[in-house]
């Protein structure tokens, strides 16, 4: 291809025919000064096209280096985090690592000895603070978090390249029912694209790893029969979060299906707990029980109490981790199938539904301050008046059992919150 240079200068600059006869001298100096005057002009257009040219070979060079990832530092950085410290472990991308499962699931692993890679783009959806606090955290126990986007298909070929991971834990997504009515987009880009980014980087690798993903009990959408069984059909999404999730595990089984992929969705019923998100009811309503501010209870049809099967962070951790050991392989190879391999579903819930009225009297208890209670018809944002997890599956597949009742939960939480953000920041996160 010819360089812009060559595209600008004609290949025989200021050639012309010259005419000796005297007759003929005017216009040959006018020919002359003329054809000069342009050789100078396309020399000037030249000139500036190179320098232009070596200006933005510099500016890239400066992004490239200003780059969070690459480099041999980088490289050793991954590769440190990633390192396998018992008989029989694992090495696993985590992304969405500094997201409040991510960070507990990551915590979890590096703890029993298995390699640990973190990713997560720290956007601004909550407080990113609260992530980089995360960050910190699993940096003090050896775990990298890179600092990247899941839609970065670059990004996710150097990590496969520097470390051949065994799996891939895959919780970064855009969460919340109600953002998705200000913001759409964000949750096609983050929970669609962003997944099938994850699993063109994941078929192609060589070895393939066993992914395991956060799906969602929204899938059920306006399912009404109870509890909700990975047996029902789940074709009334009653939010776009919830079409996403959906989407992602039509998804993940044509990636299954085709190149081999083992996949196995987990479909999380209301986390809570410690490192939590400021988006949760249970969040928002500490911390305007502690400000003395009012808080919005959601009800239902004929006055009917909401209801959420509230499941403590810690017995997710349990299921996502059992789910990573009981994966079992994917079976391609640089994108090929070679044998059918694992494709499963399963709810991870706590089994016990308990209303939003009585998860504000535990709150009142925890915390010694009476709420301010505003009771409000549910609009159509996209919430459902209920969620209760069959678990069956999971309890006979992967061992699962929730053993933290909401009192429970709800205390340690708060006595992180207060740790968090009363004691060592003076003042509740607004």
């Amino acid at each position: 291809m010819p360089s812009l240079q060559d595209e600008l200068l004609p290949s025989t600059p200021g050639k012309f025919k010259i005419d000796h006869r005297v007759s003929h001298h005017r216009q040959l100096h006018r020919c002359f000064s003329t054809s000069t005057m342009f050789l100078w002009a396309l020399f000037l257009i030249a000139l500036t096209a190179s320098y232009l040219s070596f200006q933005s070979f510099i500016n890239t060079g400066n992004r490239y280096f200003a780059a969070s990832w690459g480099g041999i530092q980088w490289e050793s950085q991954v590769r440190s985090s990633a390192q396998i410290r018992r008989s029989g472990g694992m090495s696993v991308l985590v992304t969405g690592a500094a997201g409040f499962v991510g960070t507990h699931v990551s915590l979890a692993l590096k703890k029993r000895g298995d390699g640990v890679v973190g990713l997560d783009n720290f956007n601004n959806y909550y407080d990113p603070s609260l992530k980089k606090a995360r960050k910190a955290l699993l940096q003090n126990q050896g775990v990298l978090v890179v600092e990247g986007d899941i839609n970065d298909s670059r990004l996710l070929a150097k990590l496969f390249d520097v470390v051949h991971f065994t799996h891939v834990m895959h919780l970064a997504a855009q969460a919340g029912v109600r953002y998705a009515m200000e913001n759409p987009n964000s949750y096609v880009h983050s929970n669609i694209a962003g997944l099938v980014t994850l699993l063109e980087t994941c078929k192609s690798a060589d070895p393939q790893p066993a992914v395991v993903w956060a799906s969602s009990s929204s899938v059920y959408g306006l399912n009404e029969k109870v509890p909700f069984s990975e047996l029902d059909v789940t074709d009334q999404p009653a939010s776009l979060y919830a079409a996403t999730k959906k989407a992602g595990e039509e998804i993940t089984h044509t990636y299954n299906h085709i190149y081999g992929l083992s996949i196995t969705g987990l479909r999380f019923f209301t986390v809570y707990g410690p490192w939590g998100r400021p988006d949760m009811a249970y969040f928002s309503f500490t911390r305007n029980i502690l400000q003395g501010k009012p808080i919005t209870i959601y009800r239902g049809k004929e006055q009917v109490d909401l209801a959420r099967d509230f499941t403590y962070i810690d017995d997710i951790v349990k299921g996502c981790v059992g789910s990573l050991d009981t994966s079992g392989k994917s079976t391609g190879s640089g994108g090929k199938k070679k044998g059918p391999a694992p494709y499963r579903i399963f709810n991870l819930g706590n089994t016990s539904p308990v209303t939003v009225p009585t998860l504000v009297n535990i709150l009142e208890g925890h915390l010694q301050v009476k709420a301010k209670r505003k009771l409000v018809d549910m609009p159509g944002n996209g919430d459902v008046p209920f969620t209760h997890a069959n678990i069956s599956l999971a309890r006979q597949e992967l061992g699962y059992k929730p053993t933290t009742d909401l009192q429970t939960g709800l205390k340690k939480f708060v006595k992180w919150y207060l740790s968090y953000y009363v004691y060592h920041q003076s003042k509740p996160l607004n």
